[in-house]
């Protein structure tokens, strides 16, 4: 009998399962009574006749932000070989699917519960008891879809060279652990937004905690995975290895410019919040002038008008002005945005010289200039507009009189969003390929991902044993 049992929680299943519903009943150990919110609807609505414009105003604004997950898997396909399309597909979908249910279980909780010493949240999970309120859930759709663009990241830096359990694995860490504890201290009451320089740490739709998040974990992928056959030379020199479409990486950035609208302004959080304006132009402005310059600075280098980092420069201009796009002008945005074009270029460069190969510029487009975006919130504020509400107090920056607390309140988050992230991300990779490896057989690497993994190739007419 003690070995029959030995045997049973041996098995990875089974333990899976264990946990799943320990979980499960240590959730609905509370008693089914304790609904003391509001599912209905009907208090809210009561105690507030304009919410439901509120509500349709950030749901929408969700339903953007969740297709850009179509977004990121166009752009990551046509960066990538067709070798790999399939299993680009599959990460891109699987990691929003474990967002919803891992979120809901515990990273909502971790998040946005109830503060505890500055560090966690410990409330909401399940999203059961008092947490079935539909302004709860309407907190937690919005957090989810910006959970899942922060796993699907990472996919892009550790593209088509890791099994797909690990990506099924590190991806459940970022969205039940590094995303949402740094959430919290950030948006959840947390520790950060509490420091004493001038408005505490602050980022408005994510930066820092969506962008810089995902690239650093990604970075750290990357360097534990090494990089892809054929990506260096026996000198140690970089080789391009092209994509397969530049037009779906074209019609990825469209999609991920367009669902931007609602990722920025959607954090308002509010309809009547009428700077939604303010944030949508400048949102555009630095995504075009990140544009400009990325492809500006390689035709400067290399003759040649190069799509794909001017690609990548709109996503930097993007990713940039996510943090400060409520608090700057349009001048201030497009400053924003042309930096970004430069530092995403010269991040791509500067990794590929560091030996480390990120197949779409992750790293460059997300982590180097969410830290940016972060940064430029204590330089261009330009106070007119408060913390998120109009009658906050006003966030202004170095360069409009505000001195330098916000500058400093702004690197420090920076500083521990980067080191949390990569930490943590770095330590997960060092687990996973300790205890069963993260990368694919070199046979399977060079025959592609689609059939060694998903049995099922992307282009099924055109496919080759021997694509390069």
């Amino acid at each position: 009998m003690k070995k029959k049992l030995k045997e049973w929680f041996n098995n990875k299943k089974a333990a899976v399962l264990l946990v799943i519903a320990t979980g499960l009943l240590i959730a609905m150990a509370s008693p089914l009574s304790a609904f003391a919110a509001d599912p209905s609807g009907a208090q809210t609505l009561a105690d507030n006749a304009s919410a439901p414009v509120d509500y349709v105003w950030v749901l929408i604004c969700g339903f953007l932000v969740f297709f850009m997950q179509a977004g990121f898997a166009m752009v990551e396909a046509g960066f990538c070989r067709a070798k790999n399309a399939t299993n680009l597909m599959a990460k891109n979908t699987i990691d929003f699917a474990m967002a919803s249910l891992v979120f809901m279980a515990v990273g909502f909780a971790l998040m946005m519960g109830n503060d505890y010493g500055g560090l966690i949240g410990t409330t909401g999970w399940f999203l059961h008891g008092d947490s079935y309120d539909v302004g709860t859930y309407l907190m937690f759709f919005w957090q989810l879809v910006f959970a899942g663009t922060a796993a699907t990241i990472v996919s892009g830096a550790v593209a088509e060279r890791i099994k797909f359990k690990a990506y099924f694995l590190y991806s459940l860490a970022v969205i039940a652990v590094i995303y949402p504890i740094y959430g919290h201290w950030v948006w959840g009451g947390g520790w950060l937004s509490k420091l004493p320089f001038g408005a505490g740490h602050i980022d408005f739709a994510g930066s820092g905690v969506v962008h810089t998040i995902g690239g650093f974990v990604g970075l750290a992928g990357a360097l534990v995975l090494g990089p892809r056959f054929g990506k260096f030379g026996k000198d140690g020199k970089p080789k391009a290895i092209p994509g397969h479409s530049i037009t779906l990486a074209a019609l990825g950035t469209f999609i991920l410019w367009f669902g931007w609208f609602g990722f920025n302004p959607g954090s308002t959080f509010s309809a009547h919040q009428l700077r939604i304006a303010v944030v949508a132009v400048n949102t555009n402005l630095a995504a075009a002038a990140g544009a400009a310059v990325a492809i500006l600075l390689v035709f400067m280098k290399t003759k040649k008008w190069d799509v794909g980092m001017m690609l990548n420069g709109c996503l930097a201009g993007l990713v940039a002005i996510t943090a400060p796009c409520a608090w700057v002008e349009a001048w201030a945005a497009v400053v924003i945005g042309a930096i970004a074009g430069a530092l995403v270029v010269i991040g791509v460069y500067f990794w590929e010289r560091m030996g480390i190969d990120d197949p779409v510029g992750a790293v460059s487009v997300h982590g180097i200039n969410g830290v940016w975006g972060l940064l430029s919130i204590g330089l261009f504020a330009d106070g007119t507009y408060g913390l998120y509400t109009t009658d906050a107090p006003l966030i202004k920056g170095l360069f409009y009189g505000g001195g330098y607390g916000q500058l400093i309140a702004q690197a420090i988050g920076a500083a521990v969003c980067v080191a949390w992230a990569f930490g943590l991300g770095f330590i997960v990779f060092k687990v996973l390929d300790k205890y069963f490896g993260i990368r694919v057989s070199p046979e399977e690497e060079l025959k592609g991902l689609d059939i060694p993994e998903h049995g099922t190739p992307a282009y099924p007419n055109f496919y080759t044993t021997n694509q390069g």
